[in-house]
C-alpha cells in the first residue's frame, strides 16, 4: 500500500510540474505575443537572481573572513566575470560554486 501511494504522489507531482512548465508555451502559441512586461522580466530577472545569490553568499563572510570570506569573494568575482563574458547564468553559478568549494578546501 505504501509503495503505491509513493508512486501516486510522484506521478501527481510530475504531472503538475510538467503542466506548469508547459503553461507559458500553451498560453503564447501561434499569433499571440507575450506582453511587454513579461519580456522585460525575462531580460531583468537573470541579473536580479544573480544579485540575490551574491548577497546570500556574502551575508556571513564577516564571521570567518580568513577562511570562507576570501573564498566567497573570489567566487563572486568568478561569477561576475564569467557572467559578463558569456551571459550564461548556469555556467556562472557552476563556476562560482566550483571555485568556492575548491577554495574552502584549500584555504
Amino acid at each position: 500500500m505504501e509503495i503505491e501511494f509513493f508512486f501516486l504522489v510522484v506521478a501527481v507531482s510530475a504531472g503538475i510540474t510538467f503542466f506548469l512548465r508547459a503553461l507559458p508555451f500553451l498560453a503564447f502559441r501561434g499569433e499571440r505575443k507575450m506582453p511587454e512586461k513579461l519580456i522585460y522580466l525575462g531580460k531583468i530577472l537573470p541579473s536580479a537572481i544573480m544579485a540575490v545569490l551574491i548577497v546570500y553568499c556574502l551575508k556571513e563572510t564577516g564571521s570567518d573572513f580568513s577562511h570562507t570570506g576570501i573564498a566567497n569573494f573570489l567566487a563572486v568575482a568568478v561569477v561576475a566575470v564569467s557572467y559578463k563574458w558569456k551571459h550564461n547564468t548556469f555556467l556562472s553559478i557552476l563556476l562560482g560554486t566550483a571555485v568556492n568549494m575548491i577554495l574552502i578546501q584549500v584555504i
